[in-house]
């Protein structure tokens, strides 16, 4: 299969130019070893025999090798850390090791920070840009820059947006039909409940609890669910589920970043508004959605309302990885009185910027959205927002003459 460039390549040399290490998260499948192999020089693969046995004779034995030397799935022997901290200490040369894993380890007393020596990076699903159904004509550092962005419409219709939410943004999907690619995740799903969850640290967990959690989640995808409400989902008539046990799950789907909750801004404002601080509950990618509840593009082109959710879930993955590439994070805005934002990028210098996610593309819903964007500025003390922006699934990206811009996903890029 052919490699797609990975817009984390540039943060990822740009890493390994200034530590001794950097450690590459994010979901199993989502492509991180292929991507630490364009610039690794060498390599283990930690989770496979050979490699263990080594490691428990001799654990400097897996550091050896031309770097950098890429430490595959290193979080199954977690000890790991500290043999690579050392080495780096010892070497005092940048750019020595690359860590994937699929899992955070638990907090270990005995693994020691490496402040100075680790760089974190986080990698998603591909994005629409990656898998080469973007345009690329709507530049989110144009936009952040408070240039006034065009883009031709990319010619994505909502057939084809249901097909992209279904297939995802797994590497391993390209090429695949949405049926393929669903029945694909519903395996990744099924080994995530049987086998990662109940390994992840020798806890044992109902395999059809996390599985009855994961389809809670994929019902209330994009929205604040409580944990007590996700508790009474997952429980339905025949299950005696306490709050306690979801919250577990909820950790452990968390390790395994097949959960990706977008937490909420808490700007200064200029009024008494109270800020609602629950986070939006997102997975990694929204064909873990789909999958879990074995939705095709057609039952969502049915179900407008719930594809929208999940088509905002698209969009917000798709910011938080060209966001990270500015070193921004995504928050959410909500208060009391019911104003939102699905998503704010807010840069390391403060400066922000406020999107709308919107399925549809008539007058009266980006009307609406760019009239909700307008208000938060006013509400919003100190900087205002570099941009104001209504992402939609169709349509050409414009300025709008009340200055909101209007982009379509199709269109988005880093």
């Amino acid at each position: 299969m052919d490699y797609h460039p990975r817009v984390i390549e540039a943060a990822l040399t740009a890493s390994l130019e200034a530590a001794g290490a950097v450690v590459i998260e994010g979901p199993k499948a989502c492509g991180k070893t292929e991507t630490a192999r364009r610039v690794a020089r060498s390599e283990v693969r930690v989770d496979l025999a050979p490699a263990r046995q080594a490691f428990s004779v001799s654990p400097a034995l897996l550091l050896e090798g031309e770097t950098p030397r890429l430490l595959d799935e290193w979080q199954v022997e977690a000890d790991l850390w500290n043999e690579v901290r050392h080495a780096v200490d010892d070497r005092k040369t940048k750019g020595q090791f690359i860590l994937t894993g699929s899992a955070v380890p638990r907090d270990d007393v005995g693994r020691h920070a490496g402040p100075g020596r680790f760089i974190h990076l986080r990698m998603r699903p591909m994005t629409l840009a990656e898998t080469g159904y973007s345009s690329g004509r709507a530049s989110l550092t144009a936009i952040l820059a408070g240039e006034q962005v065009t883009a031709p419409d990319p010619g994505l219709s909502v057939e084809q947006i249901a097909e992209r939410i279904v297939v995802g943004g797994w590497p391993t999907h390209l090429g695949l039909t949405p049926a393929q690619a669903l029945r694909a995740m519903q395996g990744y799903i099924d080994d995530v409940c049987r086998v990662d969850v109940p390994r992840l640290d020798g806890i044992r967990r109902d395999p059809a609890g996390v599985r009855a959690l994961i389809k809670s989640l994929a019902r209330n995808t994009a929205t604040p669910a409580t944990l007590e409400s996700l508790t009474a989902d997952t429980a339905g008539l025949d299950r005696d589920v306490k709050v306690e046990t979801i919250r577990g799950y909820l950790a452990a789907l968390g390790r395994l970043m097949i959960v990706d909750d977008v937490p909420a801004w808490k700007p200064d404002l200029r009024s008494r508004t109270r800020l609602r601080n629950a986070s939006i509950r997102h997975l990694a990618d929204p064909a873990l959605a789909t999958a879990a509840l074995n939705a095709n593009p057609k039952r969502l082109l049915g179900d407008l309302n719930w594809m929208g959710f999940l088509f905002e879930s698209m969009v917000v993955r798709d910011l938080r990885v060209y966001a990270a590439a500015l070193g921004g994070d995504v928050f959410h805005y909500r208060d009391n009185t019911g104003l939102e934002a699905d998503a704010i990028i807010e840069l390391p210098n403060g400066e922000w910027a406020a999107f709308e996610i919107k399925l549809g593309s008539a007058p009266a819903v980006t009307d609406a959205a760019a009239a909700a964007l307008l208000k938060l500025r006013e509400r919003v003390a100190g900087k205002p927002p570099k941009a104001l922006v209504v992402i939609t699934a169709t349509g050409f990206g414009l300025p709008r003459p009340d200055g909101v811009l209007q982009i379509p996903a199709g269109a988005l890029a880093a």
